[in-house]
C-alpha cells in the first residue's frame, strides 16, 4: 500500500492542526472543512479500509470518538454533527487510510449535505442475509 498523506501526517512528514493524540489514535482539523471544527479521528495503525482495522485498533477508535466528539460540540456551539466514514473509491474514500469524519452541522446550509434513497427489504430477504451475516461473523472470530 502507498504511503498516505495520514500515514505523512502521523510520522511528522507533514504538519497538521492536532486536537488528541495517543498510542493508537491521532485527530485533527480537516483542512477543507464543511463546517468549523470539521476534526478528522484516525488509526495510527495503516489499514485502508475499517474491515482490515484491528480489534485493538478499533476499539481504540471506539473509546476515544465520544470525547473527541463532545469536545467540538462544546467549542463549535453546536448540538447536532455527522460522523461519516466511507470504504473504498466506490464509496467516495479518497484517502486510502480509515479515517473519520467528524462534521458539526450548525445550520441547514452548513455541514455534511446527504440524499438517502430509501429501498426496502422482505422478510425472506432479510432472513437470508440475516443468517449469512451472523455465520460470517461466527466464523471470523480471533
Amino acid at each position: 500500500m502507498a504511503e498516505t498523506i495520514f500515514k505523512k501526517i502521523i510520522d511528522g512528514k507533514i504538519p497538521c492542526h492536532k486536537v488528541y493524540e495517543d498510542d493508537h489514535v491521532l485527530a485533527f482539523l480537516d483542512i477543507n472543512p464543511l463546517s468549523r471544527g470539521h476534526t478528522l479521528v484516525i488509526p495510527k495503525e495503516v489499514a485502508e479500509t475499517l474491515d482490515h482495522l484491528s480489534d485493538e485498533s478499533a476499539a481504540a477508535l471506539g473509546r476515544v470518538m465520544p470525547r473527541i466528539c463532545r469536545a467540538v460540540m462544546k467549542v463549535t456551539g453546536t448540538s447536532e454533527y455527522n460522523i461519516l466514514q466511507n470504504n473504498g473509491r466506490g464509496a467516495h474514500q479518497a484517502v486510502f487510510h480509515v479515517h473519520f469524519h467528524i462534521i458539526p452541522k450548525p445550520s441547514a446550509s452548513e455541514g455534511l449535505e446527504i440524499g438517502w434513497p430509501l429501498g426496502s427489504l422482505d422478510s425472506k430477504t432479510a432472513e437470508t442475509v440475516a443468517q449469512q451475516v451472523k455465520q460470517q461473523i461466527a466464523a471470523d472470530r480471533p
